[in-house]
Formats: structure tokens, sequence, C-alpha cells
């Protein structure tokens, strides 16, 4: 028997079987699909995603990659583009909203851009799902599901003919159209498309065709690059009459042809993509023993990117507290706070690509508004709070004491120790919970030893400038999803943060 089965081998189940094998849990992985997808997907992640893939280290698994010179085959980047694997955030753009390269100073400055295929990506995690001990399993499916009071037995066909699987839990990151998702019946409100669009790796007999960049035609979207073959193209004219329908050469090549008013030929398609603009979200994220992350919760538009790291964020919302119900040690309410919690964020997301869509679309009006919403987003403090917005840097949970830093992600605090300097991302690779007594509070520390199988303590002093060590507190508790549960100096506050985040203590405080 297993604790935990995951449907669907994407990112975010990956991630999140890599989450909960950190506490041991028993996982399963089953995926429908005999080998990682190869169609055009995310190009990078940004945002709070970067962070939590530098913070769990699987930024140093992606090995080499290409710059954003190479991809463009020696043509001149656009504005925006990020020149290595990674980029640091200020000065140049780090971002776009509706196309616009816009963003640039967030309140909170994430690590930075992993430049990666989302394919890169998916390998690096499954490489170390596979090598904690998550059972993953491709070209298996689950097909249907029975919920009783102590688990879920869960029908699955294989190549060798079907079979059950028993477990805890069952989480579906099997994609927008969620088989987990409809056969628990949670309901998916929200709204259809206005576009149909096509992305696509495709070879064209003027490669020039078009300018590089984003470009809003009288038809349609155009973008164009960074690499010479990508090319996405969106008409505003409703979604697909079928989005299953296989895509042909010429149905590809009648788009381009429309938006970008040429008559450009494809001589060859790589890789091609059929999508439109829904927005839809499940109203919570768990019913019973069954829950939702990634797509699988809600879906949107990919404009701005955020997908990636809207899943990443529930998966690492979700892991540690999945991890503890099954452990035993969780608070009564403390998995139900991964709907509580996640729920606005996604809300968030689906609102602002719906912003995006209505300033991409054709036509006088909405140039108007896109000069004056430009004109209003390059200044600081609107610049600030759109960048927040689209790289989720602003989220705050509900914590214990009134600190600044309470419920927002912990930053990235360079710390010397009595044991050698670190920094919180090197810390945060084992997903645990951390006390990081800043002013060496003896008292502090006497807190939390009875937890210490949940949290552990460092004892150091901050070097970062961000924020300044003047403004800190003489302690911080993290939870394992890097945001912070309580900071400040007050003990019984602490106390309070603790217990509410991890319950009861197994050893007794002296």
């Amino acid at each position: 028997m297993y604790d935990v089965i995951i449907s669907g081998a994407g990112p975010i189940g990956l991630f999140l079987a890599c989450e909960l094998r950190a506490y041991g849990i028993r996982t399963v992985v089953i995926e429908r699909r005999e080998a990682i997808d190869p169609t055009l997907k995310a190009g990078a992640v940004s945002g709070r995603g970067a962070d939590i893939l530098t913070r769990r280290g699987v930024v140093d698994l992606l090995g080499d990659l290409p710059s954003i010179a190479d991809l463009m085959g020696g043509r001149k980047p656009g504005a925006g583009s990020l020149q290595s694997k990674t980029a640091p955030a200020g000065g140049a753009p780090r971002g776009h909203f509706a196309g616009l390269w816009i963003l640039r100073g967030g309140s909170s400055t994430p690590s930075a851009l992993v430049f990666a295929p989302q394919q890169r990506i998916e390998e690096a995690l499954e490489a170390q799902a596979r090598s904690t001990g998550a059972d993953i399993r491709r070209g298996h499916a689950v097909e249907a599901f029975d919920e009783d009071d102590s688990g879920v037995t869960v029908s699955v066909s294989g190549p060798d003919g079907p079979y059950d699987l028993r477990a805890r839990w069952l989480v579906g990151c099997d994609g927008g159209r969620s088989a987990v998702r409809k056969a628990a019946g949670f309901d998916f409100p929200g709204l259809d498309g206005v576009m149909t669009a096509y992305q696509a790796m495709a070879d064209f007999d003027d490669p020039e065709f078009a300018p590089m960049g984003w470009h809003r035609m009288p038809r349609g979207l155009m973008v164009h690059g960074p690499h010479p073959q990508r090319v996405l193209v969106a008409e505003f004219d409703g979604p697909p009459t079928d989005r299953n329908a296989p895509i042909t050469r010429a149905e590809l090549e009648a788009a381009v042809r429309r938006v970008s008013e040429t008559s450009v030929t494809i001589t060859a398609v790589h890789s091609v993509t059929r999508f439109t603009d829904n927005t839809r979200q499940a109203s919570a994220y768990r019913r019973g023993r069954v829950l939702l992350a990634g797509d699988a919760a809600h879906i949107h538009p990919p404009f701005g990117g955020q997908g990636l790291h809207l899943g990443l964020g529930d998966a690492i919302n979700l892991g540690w507290k999945l991890a503890a119900t099954v452990r035993g040690w969780a608070p009564p309410d403390l998995l139900d706070t991964y709907s509580t919690e996640r729920h606005p964020v996604a809300e968030r997301v689906l609102h602002n690509t719906r912003a995006q869509v209505a300033l991409l679309q054709p036509g006088p009006r909405v140039d108007a508004l896109r000069d004056i919403f430009t004109m209003l987003a390059e200044t600081p403090e609107a610049n600030r709070l759109l960048t927040d917005l689209m790289g989720e840097l602003d989220v705050r949970y509900a914590g214990t004491g009134d600190h600044p830093l309470t419920g927002l992600y912990c930053p990235d605090l360079a710390l010397k120790t009595a044991s050698g300097d670190t920094r919180v991302a090197d810390l945060s690779r084992g997903a645990r919970a951390l006390l990081l007594d800043l002013s060496d509070r003896g008292d502090v520390r006497d807190a939390v030893r009875p937890w210490a199988d949940r949290v552990e303590v460092v004892t150091g002093v901050a070097s970062s400038e961000d924020p300044e060590p003047g403004d800190l507190p003489d302690a911080l508790l993290v939870r394992p999803d890097g945001h912070v549960a309580w900071a400040g100096a007050d003990v019984a506050e602490l106390g309070e943060a603790v217990r509410r985040w991890f319950g009861e203590p197994t050893t007794p405080a002296r």
C-alpha cells in the first residue's frame, strides 16, 4: 500500500513526488504517456517558481543550457530578452504583461529566471524523484477510483492489463482535462475562450517573414522568437471547434499567413499545439481524500508564463502539509489550508490573464487602452505591483505576529554560522521548516526544541542587504514552503506559531 498516488508525471506531479519523498512518504506516480511530452511548452521559469527550483536544488541538475543568443542564431535580441541561463533582476525588463516588456522592479527579488525548457526541468525532476525512491509508472493511466474512510482504491490500466492500487490519498496533477478532477466531481467554473491560437516550432521558406518579438496585427497576435523557428499566432474569432483534431501543416500555415499578412510557406513542422484562452478554476482543491494541483485545479492562457510557477507553488504548499497528515502530526485543519491559501493566488492569475487577452486584441480602441495602460504601468509603483503580480512575489499567507515579514516568502538571507557561511536557499534543500535564530537567543531555541523532528534550528548573523540586516527580527520561523510563519522576538508568539503549523510536539518541553 502507498501513502499517496499522484496522477500525472508532468513537472507538478514530479515535483510533488520529490517533496513527499523528502519526508519518506511512500509515493507512486501514474502517467499515461510513455515518455516526456516533446510538445513545445514553457521555455523558462520566472518569479517565485525560479526561487522554488533554486531552493530545492533542481537548477543545479539542469546542466549547461543555451543562452538566448544561441537560440536566436546570432540575431539581435528584442526588449526583455535574456542573455544567459539565469538573468538577475533589475535593469532590463524581466517579464511582460500582454506583450508589453515593461516589468522591472518587484517588492521581492527572485533568485533568477531559470532559462530552461520545460522538458529539461521534467527530466531533472523525474531523475530526482526516482533517486529518492518514488515509483514512477509510465504508460499507465488512472481509469477510476473508489474512496472510503481510510483511503482510495485506484483502478489503473497498464501495459500488462488492468490492476488496482491502494493509497491513503490521491492527488490529481493530470492537467487541464484532469480525469481525477472529473471523476471526483469537482466543479470547474469559469469563462470560455475567445481565441484560437497556435504555438509551433517550424521551418519557413523566409525565416525573416516577421520581425522578432510580440506584434498586434490587424487580424490577431503574432509572436516570433526568440528562436527563428518559434512562432505563436492567435486570432480572436472564437475557440477552436475541435481542440482534439490533428493539426495539419496547411492549417498552421494558413493561420500564420492570415495573422502575419504574408505569403510565407512552412516547409516543416517540428512541434505544434493548438490552444484557447479558457479560464477555469475548481472551487476547492480537496474533496475527501482527493486533491488537485497545477492545471488540474486551474487553467488559463499561457501569456506571461505563469502556469509553471503557479503549479510549483501549489506543489510546494501541498507537499509538506500532506506529508504531515500522513505522518500523523498535522494539526486538524492543516491540509485544508492548502486550498484556502492557494485558491486566491490562482484566482489572481486567471484574472490577470483575462486582462492580458483584452489588451492583446486588435483594434483602435485597444490601441488607446494599451497606450494609457503602458504609460501608467511604467510608473515605479504600478510597475512594482505588476511585477509582483506576475511573479507571485507579493503572496502573503496568514501568520502569527505583526512583523512585516510574517506571511511573506523568506528572503534568501546570507548567514554566518558557527559551521560556516550559508544561505537560506541552501538550508531549504531538505524541505524542512527552519528556525533562523539571528540574535543568539537561547530562549527562542529552547521554545522549538520539542519539535526537533520537524523544525531545524540555525543560529547565525545575517549579512544580506535584502532586507537590510537592521530591519530583521530576532528570529524567523520559516515553513517548508519558504513562507515566514512567525517573525519577531516574542517567545509566546513563537510557541503559538509552531503549534499552529506543526502540531503538538513529540517530546515534552523541559
